[in-house]
């Protein structure tokens, strides 16, 4: 069975700085793209990062580009999201989840995040003034 847990989300000031994490299991690491998506308070769902897990190729929407970090440590099959200069508008749940394949980044380019296999369930983040 495919699990993703994320978790680190919280309470934050405008400027801050908050790590999330997403642990997976249940599939072969190496096979899968993770990404990190977010619906914020009457938005649609959106995506914000990805990374291959093969090679750790990594794609950034421009509204969190410079930044937003994601790595992963293959070793935990962990794959964290570190968040800077927080703004008002960063708020929402976000969700990782994990998509079959290997994306170039010529596909992160021209499609942005690829839909996803597997979510797991959101995290809270809340940034305030």
């Amino acid at each position: 069975e495919v699990q993703l847990q994320a978790s680190g989300g919280g309470l934050v000031q405008t400027g801050g700085s908050l790590s999330l994490s997403c642990t997976a299991s249940g599939f072969t690491y190496d096979d899968y793209a993770v990404c990190w998506f977010r619906q914020g308070p009457g938005k649609e769902r959106e995506g914000v990062s990805c990374i291959n897990l093969r090679d750790g190729t990594t794609y950034y929407e421009d509204f969190v580009r410079g930044r937003f970090t994601i790595s992963s440590d293959n070793t935990k099959n962990t794959v964290f999201l570190h968040m800077n200069s927080l703004k008002l508008e960063d708020t929402a749940v976000y969700y990782c989840a994990a998509a079959a394949g290997y994306f170039d980044r010529a596909f992160y380019r021209n499609m942005g995040p690829p839909m996803p296999n597997y979510w797991g369930q959101g995290t809270l983040v809340t940034v305030s003034s």
